[in-house]
């Protein structure tokens, strides 16, 4: 087991390396550069542009180097636990992200489990209760989860949040701990603000596994090795649990590789429309004004969970089926 997780910490280095690269070169494909952004808001403000300013400017950030030039640069910042500094807010990344990174990890984690505490259960009882009322229900229910968009569902939750309590739900906090220090009271208003945006979050992701969950696991209930079972006289419960459900949450694990990521760009529309202090109008904020340094460290960290959901759900799928690990 540790020679199987040796391996998959080994491979998450050159995939890092590889993302880094795709990510920056992405973010420095639409033309122009940060510059480019600053001379067009001194304009729009109707300010005088010195263009000693802007080249002195370039040449600060480097800006009239080459892209993989930059891309080094910012490689080498990185291995020195330094993310480079933000051209738009001229302070270090590191500092803005980790300013918002918490909430938004919060979120995602509370998000994430919502969405395997709903479904799993779910998709059991759908799968055992093929064609029964509920399920029908459950299955009109993640239909909607699917198709509706986590930022018109924040829309319509808040619009019903008004019109029930006469409150606007905004913010993690309520007024008197916005800038409060750290208390057990602050922390159950956390608890108290934090769940609405998991659950708007988290709906879409637990729509699709329940759909995973009770496919799989009807597919094992009609084997062979759940009727030999049943013939021995095996409690309806002790075969589920025992069998069919070990082999039907095998597709359920692997699917935390891409969850992870999914709900953190979940995250993303729902920050903006709660008004959460997560990395969400940072990110947004750094796509439009070209700030290539922050905006590649927001899309690394986002790959960067990608990969480890992945070695998470690796490891998982591991421990549960020891075929896997055996394989390897």
């Amino acid at each position: 087991m540790l020679l199987f997780i040796g391996r998959r910490i080994l491979l998450m280095i050159p995939t890092l390396i590889v993302i880094s690269l795709i990510s920056f070169a992405i973010i420095e494909a639409p033309p122009g550069d940060f510059s480019d952004s600053y001379v067009n808001a001194l304009m729009n403000r109707q300010q005088n542009v010195d263009p000693a300013d802007v080249a002195a400017l370039r040449a600060r950030y480097g800006l009239d180097q080459p892209w993989y030039v930059r891309y080094v640069r910012w490689m080498q910042q990185i291995l020195q636990g330094n993310l480079g500094r933000s051209l738009e807010w001229n302070q270090p990344v590191a500092r803005l992200i980790g300013q918002r990174l918490p909430w938004s990890l919060t979120i995602s984690l509370a998000s994430f489990l919502f969405s395997y505490m709903i479904a799993i259960p779910i998709g059991l009882y759908s799968a055992t209760h093929k064609y029964s009322p509920g399920d029908y229900l459950f299955t009109l229910i993640g239909f909607l989860g699917l198709a509706v968009p986590n930022f018109l569902l924040a829309l319509i939750v808040l619009w019903v949040y008004f019109r029930t309590t006469g409150n606007v739900a905004v913010g993690l906090f309520s007024d008197e701990y916005q800038v409060a220090p750290w208390s057990f009271a602050k922390f159950v208003d956390l608890l108290q603000h934090v769940w609405l945006p998991a659950v708007i979050v988290g709906t879409a992701g637990a729509a699709g596994l329940i759909r995973v969950m009770r496919a799989n696991l009807l597919d094992e209930l009609d084997k062979q090795y759940v009727m030999v079972a049943r013939s021995k006289g095996l409690s309806e419960l002790k075969i589920l649990f025992k069998y069919p459900f070990r082999i039907a949450v095998n597709p359920v694990v692997s699917t935390i590789g891409w969850t992870l990521p999914a709900l953190v760009n979940g995250e993303l529309l729902a920050s903006l429309v709660l008004g959460l202090p997560t990395v969400a109008p940072l990110f947004i904020g750094a796509l439009m004004s070209q700030d290539m340094f922050l905006a590649g460290s927001i899309v690394l960290i986002l790959s960067t969970l990608t990969v480890i959901g992945t070695l998470i759900s690796d490891i998982l799928l591991a421990w549960l089926d020891p075929r896997i690990r055996g394989s390897v």
